[in-house]
């Protein structure tokens, strides 16, 4: 990742957002609810722009901060948002809604681990964007890989996790470091995988890009 100094002077480049959006950013400090860092999410929105995808699947709803985004971003995309969280699942139907999205985002409540049926009904998706539980990536991506279209892209967020990745030693917690072994046998088996040409981008907290190999 890159130097505070240089992430603050790229964050301050980025021109402001909109009033709602702001407060969705403003709510999310308050209430340490985590979203993506502004570099981290100008760089999904910037492939959201080149790729243009009619669907998209978000794994990690969160207060629909990333979906409404993706959305505004890329007028003719259809999403589907899942949250296991409902209170966060109910904050999100409302920025949705305050936004005038809720026509093309779809939300669904429950765990990633269960809903292949109701995500499949969707798919094919030409954009996954997996930015839930970290200790499950690896099963999101299992579950969620084969409902991508052959020219799409999946965009897993936070594989850097702060660095731990490369030096957990600072840590002190058990389960924490339990998630960075978790995380750094995600990330090797994403960059092993046959199947994929992936990139490791060090914006935000770590981006993890995907492409099919052809």
């Amino acid at each position: 990742m890159v130097s505070n100094e240089v992430n603050q002077y790229i964050e301050n480049l980025i021109p402001a957002r909109s009033e709602h959006v702001d407060r969705m950013e403003q709510f999310a400090k308050q209430h340490d609810i985590p979203i993506m860092e502004l570099s981290g999410i100008e760089t999904l929105l910037t492939y959201v722009r080149l790729k243009k995808p009619n669907t998209i699947l978000e794994v990690g709803t969160a207060i629909g901060y990333s979906a409404t985004r993706m959305a505004l971003a890329c007028e003719t995309a259809k999403i589907i948002s899942i949250e296991k969280d409902e209170e966060r699942y109910n904050i999100a139907k409302e920025n949705i809604k305050a936004l005038h999205l809720d026509d093309r985002i779809t939300l669904l409540l429950g765990d990633a681990n269960e809903l292949q049926s109701q995500v499949a009904h969707y798919a094919p998706y030409d954009f996954i964007f997996i930015d839930a539980a970290k200790g499950q990536y690896q099963n999101f991506f299992e579950h969620y890989s084969s409902m991508l279209s052959q020219e799409g892209m999946i965009i897993t967020d936070n594989v850097l996790f702060r660095g731990y990745v490369v030096d957990g030693s600072g840590i002190e917690s058990r389960r924490r470091r339990a998630l960075v072994r978790k995380i750094n046998t995600f990330n090797q088996y994403i960059m092993q995988h046959p199947d994929y040409h992936s990139i490791i981008l060090p914006v935000g907290d770590g981006m993890m890009v995907s492409i099919r190999k052809t």
